[in-house]
């Protein structure tokens, strides 16, 4: 069979019908733009809190049409920025704080979805994180070591052979593995969480893309939505409203999925607790077994086109599915002559010091949220209770996190983006390719272009 490309995502098994437009003006208590993650939690809070309040939210295509359908499936507590940014304006312990409500929005998003009745092939494993070089064992250790100094003491170091007793990965020289993370099929939970907010009485108008967003309205091509309260939760589309063109760079990740895999093959690499599996090389990949057997893999090969443009509905060129092919086979070498079913791509915000924010203006009734830096699918959930409680003017725990008011600079005009963005990345995998020669240590490329970037 050849492999499908694009078509949005391979968790599409086949593309939703979309709801109704926007039939005209309306009016609103709360508008809410984009029905990814961050816009379906808000939503979903909001109308649990206050039943009464008229809630719609606009969403050009479908519910997880963009990052929401099409990442790689990684329910983690993963903190969506630069933790030792947050700290040195917040302190320590308001980090700290933050990281545990990150870790316990994985088991939120699970309960809900049990609750409300959502099937997204829900597996809690954890993440098992490798190194394959000495480097990247350095860089392991040292993030075991400050992820423990943020709260998470229950993350271990494995040995080789521990890492291996869970998937059979060629050559790991080290490992480590932390509780908070489950493997999800991603647009299953979006498209149940759409489900959810709709039968809760929230009005979704998809098929209608919103062209400006001020304070009291958003316009859209079949007309204008008047509220009181406007949120914008558009993430890697962000760049497409007016004033915003810098705000958030759209970086793109690509994925693939092998057709099922037979039994044979996985009593060969096993993988039988379904960890998330990443690894800290600079160009790194991530990685799931899914529900039907497939391995799902993804990584950044193509991170960014010229002037923030966006893909078409998730195609990618051959090169970069040949890419990820090759690093599949190379970390798997049980996977070679499998097929590709399918290769995609999608966009992620990246803010310009790499650190998702949330924030609401009572006195405009303007919010937004996001700038994941690929770490959303639980941030979102977080950031959806925080703005439905800064809405509400609720004063609680989270509305004093550290992330709450944080405004990144904006991005560098063209072509000073691409061309950093782009440089940047193959820093990186000239880097990979010098420790992967036998270097000791982190190659100096790297860490002048983590410099530059101001990547954590």
């Amino acid at each position: 069979m050849p492999t499908i490309n694009g078509r949005v995502s391979h968790w599409f098994s086949q593309l939703p019908n979309p709801r109704s437009p926007l039939p005209g003006d309306t009016d609103a208590d709360v508008c809410i733009v984009g029905a990814g993650y961050t816009g379906l939690w808000t939503a979903y809070y909001l109308k649990q809190a206050a039943p009464d309040l008229r809630i719609t939210v606009l969403e050009e295509r479908f519910a997880g049409f963009g990052a929401s359908g099409r990442n790689g499936g990684w329910l983690s507590g993963l903190a969506p920025g630069h933790r030792g940014l947050l700290a040195a304006a917040h302190g320590h312990d308001a980090v700290i704080a933050w990281q545990h409500l990150l870790n316990g929005a994985v088991d939120e998003v699970i309960d809900v979805a049990q609750r409300e009745g959502v099937d997204a092939d829900i597996v809690k494993g954890g993440s098992l994180e490798i190194a394959r070089n000495q480097p990247q064992a350095q860089r392991l250790r040292a993030e075991v070591e400050a992820d423990r100094d943020w709260g998470n003491t229950d993350t271990v170091l494995l040995t080789p052979e521990e890492a291996r007793q869970r998937v059979s990965i060629d050559d790991v020289v080290a490992a480590s593995w932390t509780p908070h993370c489950a493997r999800i099929q991603p647009a299953k939970l979006a498209q149940g969480l759409a489900d959810v907010v709709e039968r809760m009485g929230v009005t979704l108008y998809e098929q209608t893309r919103v062209t400006d967003v001020s304070a009291g309205r958003a316009t859209t091509e079949h007309g204008v939505v008047r509220a009181p309260v406007v949120l914008r939760a558009t993430e890697g589309f962000t760049p497409n409203l007016p004033g915003l063109k810098r705000r958030w760079l759209p970086m793109s990740s690509a994925m693939i999925a092998t057709e099922p895999l037979d039994a044979t093959v996985w009593d060969a690499i096993g993988w039988e607790g379904r960890e998330a599996l990443g690894d800290t090389a600079h160009g790194f990949f991530y990685a799931q077994r899914t529900a039907d057997d497939r391995i799902a893999i993804g990584g950044r090969a193509m991170p960014y086109r010229y002037a923030s443009r966006l893909d078409r509905d998730g195609e990618v060129s051959a090169a970069t599915i040949s890419y990820l092919t090759g690093v599949l086979n190379s970390l798997l070498p049980q996977t070679r002559g499998a097929e590709i079913a399918h290769g995609w791509c999608g966009v992620l915000a990246v803010p310009r010091d790499w650190t998702a924010g949330v924030d609401f203006d009572a006195t405009t009734g303007l919010g937004w949220a996001g700038g994941y830096v690929g770490h959303g699918v639980t941030a979102t959930n977080l950031a959806g209770r925080t703005l439905a409680d800064l809405v509400l003017k609720r004063d609680t725990e989270l509305v004093r996190m550290p992330w709450v008011a944080h405004r990144s600079r904006t991005w560098e005009p063209e072509p000073l983006r691409w061309l950093g963005v782009r440089g940047m990345y193959q820093a990186y995998k000239v880097a990979d390719a010098h420790e992967a020669r036998g270097r000791a240590t982190t190659s100096p490329i790297a860490v002048v272009a983590d410099r530059i970037a101001r990547r954590p």
